[in-house]
């Protein structure tokens, strides 16, 4: 797993933002008692659903310690965040058993994590929720650059063996999670960005999904691989007089569990 800059990731905090927003608008949760985020980065997102449900106690779960070490601002006797991967948490579970699992883009770090699904649902609680989503961009050249670069000779050695991970589409969570049980309302969503600034493109994705390989590659080999990757960037994501347009596919699965709560 890459190391996290938290302040690097919220520099689109707006935009990175509204599909956690939309997600959440499709959890009829009314009154949890527990409620869950896995993945929950620097925690501004996580304080929110302490303020949506005013009567639960709200845990946010980061493998990573530096957004942990951010998230911990927004501490406070109802919220907490502790460091823990997804899939620890899908092994011993949580007392007692979540009403709400919430996932922001994190399922796509997850080895083969349609494989991880029955084990959310088992720590749910009866009638409880699992609402995640997970970026599709794979095929857009934000992401077939970045692979294509990241095969070239010069850098193969360091970078060649990064997993491209291809999302499936909505449907194939529709049938996973009916297939457990569960009622299931399942979208696809593409956003049009308008991002700002020099190379907006780059700092985009250098925040998130270019990290694997920015940090695989030797102090000599990232100031050219970045050089390049930002000139590729420039030709397929051109700057306007308002700004740099950045299509962004995301899929979205929000699942109830049968059962009464």
């Amino acid at each position: 797993m890459p190391t996290w800059d938290p302040m690097h990731y919220l520099k689109y905090a707006d935009e990175r933002s509204r599909p956690f927003h939309e997600l959440l608008a499709r959890v009829g949760a009314e009154h949890p008692r527990s409620v869950v985020d896995l993945g929950c980065g620097p925690g501004q997102l996580t304080a929110t659903l302490a303020q949506r449900w005013p009567d639960a106690q709200v845990l946010g779960l980061d493998s990573s310690p530096e957004m942990i070490a951010a998230a911990s601002a927004y501490a406070g006797d109802r919220l907490r965040f502790e460091v823990q991967d997804l899939q620890e948490f899908v092994r011993d579970g949580q007392q007692p058993a979540p009403d709400v699992i919430v996932s922001n883009a994190t399922l796509q770090w997850v080895d083969d994590h349609r494989a991880v699904l029955p084990g959310l649902v088992d720590v749910l609680a009866p009638g409880g929720w699992l609402a995640f989503q997970v970026p599709g961009n794979q095929n857009e050249p934000s992401h077939t650059l970045l692979h294509e670069l990241g095969s070239d000779p010069r850098f193969a050695a360091a970078t060649g063996g990064i997993d491209r991970r291809v999302m499936p589409p909505a449907a194939a969570y529709l049938d996973d999670l009916t297939g457990l049980g569960c009622t299931v309302d399942a979208w696809e969503t593409t956003y049009l960005h308008l991002l700002t600034g020099e190379d907006a493109v780059f700092e985009w994705i250098s925040g998130t999904g270019a990290r694997p390989y920015l940090q695989a590659l030797s102090e000599v080999q990232r100031p050219v691989f970045v050089a390049e990757y930002q000139q590729r960037l420039r030709q397929a994501y051109p700057s306007r007089p308002y700004g740099t347009v950045l299509p962004f596919r995301r899929i979205f699965a929000v699942a109830r569990k049968n059962g009464r709560p």
